[in-house]
C-alpha cells in the first residue's frame, strides 16, 4: 500500500490530484473566490472587520482611547496588530489590507504544508483549500483567520522546532485564545526535552507580550479579554442555545432572540437562560480537563505525539466550541487545523476519514446558515433552525471522533518510547550481524544470545521508522529510553 492509498481514499484523493497538480493555482482561485465574496459578494461577512475592527484602530489614532490598553477589550492584545496593518489602506482600502494579509499568512502556511508533504500527497493541502470554500467568506473575514495559520503551522513544525512551535501557539493565543488548546496539546505531546522547550518557549513569549503591553500603560487592562468573555450572554449560534430556538419555533413566546448592543452580538433570552450561560463555563472547564486526562493516558500507554497530536488537538477545539457560550460562525475555522493534522500523520485511520468529511459538512453547513440565511435563524424559522440543530451534531460528533480516537490510543512497536527500544535493539543486532548473534551489552567477551529467525526483518522495520520519523530525535525521548 503506497502513501496515496487506504480505506479512506477513492472519491478524496482522486480529487485531490485533480485539484492540486498546479496547488498553487489552487490556493489562488480558493482565494480570490473568498475575496470576491467579501468585497462584492451578497452579504455582509466583512462587516466586523470594516465596521467595527476599523472603528477601534481610528478611535485609537484620534485619541478616544486604544481598545486592550485604555479600555477593556473582548479579545487579548495581539489582535490589535493585524488591525493596525489593515488600517495602512486608509478608510476606503481597510478591508482589502486585511484580506490581503490573511492570504499571506494563508500562503506562508500552505507552502509549509506542501514542503512537509513533499512527495507524500497532497490530499491536506487539498482539503484544507476545500474547507476554505465550504466555510466561505467567514474563513477570511474575522480575527480568527489570523490564528489559524499560526496554529497550523506551529503544529506542523512541532516535530522539527518545538520552541518555535511554542511561540507560533503562544502567539496566537494572544490574538485569539484558543490556540491555548494546542500549546497543551504540545506540552502533552512533546516528551523530556523538547516538552521543557515547549514549555519555557511559551512562558518567554507570554512574558514578552505582557510586558510590552502594560509598557503601553495597560495595566489590568491586558487580561481584561478574561472578563468580556466570561460575563457575555446565550448567543443565538451556540449549541446550548438551540433549545430556546426550538422553543420560539415552537411559540412560546417567554423566549426570544435579542441583540446585546454592548457587545454587538445576538443573544437568546428566556426562562433559565442564564443559569445555561453561567453553567457553561465550568462545563468547558470540565470537558477540557477530561480530555486532557484522556490524553495523558494515552501517552503514558506509549502513543507517539505523531500519532496523539491529531486527536487530542481535535477533541480539545471541539470541546470548546460546543461548550462554548458564543458559538459564532468563525469558530468553526479552528477545526480545520486539528483535521489537516490528522491528514497529515494519521490520515489512513477511519477515524481522520470521518473527521474530515463531517469537517466538511460542519463549514458547508455554517455558510449556509451564515452569512446568507442568518436572518432567518435571528427569526427562529424552522427550516434553519434545523440546519443550525444538524450542524451542531456535527460539531458533537467531530468531538465524538476525537474522544473515541484518543481513548484507543496505546503505543506499538513503532510508536513512542517502544519504537526507541526496538531501535536501539535493532542498532545492537546489526553490532552482531557478521556471527548472527547479539552480543550482551558491555561484555565483549560474553558468549552471544542467539536472534530468533524473522525477528531481524521486524526489528529492521522499526529501526528504519524510528531513524526517519523527526518524532523521534533525542529531544523527543524520555530519561531511560535513550
Amino acid at each position: 500500500m503506497n502513501a496515496d492509498e487506504g480505506p479512506a481514499a477513492p472519491a478524496a484523493h482522486r480529487l485531490a490530484r485533480r485539484v492540486m497538480a498546479h496547488p498553487w493555482w489552487a490556493f489562488a482561485l480558493c482565494h480570490l473566490w473568498l475575496i470576491t465574496l467579501n468585497l462584492i459578494g451578497p452579504t455582509s461577512a466583512l462587516g466586523d472587520v470594516t465596521g467595527i475592527y476599523r472603528t477601534w484602530m481610528q478611535d485609537g489614532m484620534a485619541g478616544r482611547g486604544w481598545v486592550g490598553i485604555d479600555v477593556p477589550w473582548v479579545y487579548p492584545i495581539l489582535s490589535a496588530v493585524p488591525m493596525l496593518i489593515s488600517l495602512l489602506g486608509g478608510t476606503v482600502f481597510f478591508g482589502t489590507v486585511w484580506l490581503a494579509l490573511i492570504t499571506l499568512l494563508d500562503a506562508a502556511a500552505f507552502a509549509l504544508l506542501l514542503r512537509i508533504r513533499r512527495g507524500r500527497g497532497m490530499a491536506p493541502a487539498a482539503w484544507w483549500l476545500g474547507f476554505l470554500v465550504a466555510l466561505g467568506p467567514i474563513s477570511l473575514g474575522r480575527i480568527d483567520a489570523v490564528t489559524v495559520p499560526l496554529a497550523l503551522a506551529g503544529l506542523l513544525v512541532l516535530a522539527t522546532r518545538p520552541a518555535l512551535a511554542s511561540a507560533l501557539l503562544t502567539i496566537g493565543a494572544w490574538v485569539k485564545v484558543w490556540p491555548a488548546a494546542l500549546v497543551l496539546t504540545a506540552v502533552i505531546a512533546r516528551r523530556g526535552i523538547a516538552r521543557a522547550r515547549v514549555l519555557v518557549a511559551a512562558s518567554v513569549t507570554t512574558a514578552v507580550v505582557v510586558a510590552g503591553s502594560l509598557a503601553l500603560g495597560s495595566g489590568a487592562n491586558v487580561l481584561g479579554f478574561v472578563g468580556q468573555q466570561t460575563g457575555r450572554g446565550l448567543q443565538v449560534e451556540s449549541t446550548a442555545a438551540l433549545y430556546q430556538l426550538w422553543r420560539i419555533v415552537a411559540g412560546d413566546d417567554r423566549y426570544r432572540v435579542y441583540l446585546d448592543e454592548r457587545i454587538i452580538t445576538f443573544q437568546v433570552a428566556g426562562p433559565g437562560v442564564v443559569a445555561v450561560a453561567d453553567l457553561l463555563t465550568p462545563i468547558m472547564v470540565g470537558a477540557v480537563l477530561i480530555v486532557t486526562l484522556l490524553g495523558i493516558r494515552a501517552h503514558h500507554r506509549g502513543a507517539s505525539p505523531a500519532a496523539l497530536m491529531g486527536p487530542l488537538s481535535l477533541a480539545l477545539v471541539a470541546a470548546l466550541i460546543v461548550t462554548n457560550k458564543v458559538g459564532s460562525p468563525q469558530y468553526v475555522s479552528w477545526f480545520a487545523v486539528p483535521i489537516i493534522v490528522m491528514l497529515v500523520h494519521d490520515r489512513h485511520s477511519s477515524g481522520t476519514a470521518l473527521a474530515a468529511r463531517l469537517g466538511l459538512v460542519v463549514a458547508a453547513l455554517t455558510q449556509l446558515i451564515y452569512p446568507y440565511a442568518y436572518s432567518m435563524l435571528l427569526d427562529a424559522v424552522p427550516v434553519l433552525v434545523g440546519v443550525a440543530t444538524v450542524r451542531d451534531l456535527g460539531e458533537i460528533a467531530l468531538l465524538g471522533v476525537a474522544v473515541m480516537q484518543l481513548a484507543r490510543l496505546r503505543g506499538t512497536a513503532t510508536d513512542g518510547p517502544a519504537r526507541v527500544r526496538a531501535g536501539r535493539a535493532t542498532r545492537a543486532g546489526r553490532s552482531g550481524r557478521g556471527t548472527g548473534a547479539t552480543r550482551p551489552h558491555g561484555l565483549p567477551g560474553a558468549p552471544a544470545a542467539p536472534t530468533p529467525a524473522g525477528a531481524g526483518a521486524g526489528a529492521a522495520a522499526a529501526a528504519a521508522a524510528h531513524e526517519l520519523s523527526p518524532w523521534a530525535g533525542p529531544a523527543d525521548q524520555e530519561a531511560g529510553t535513550a
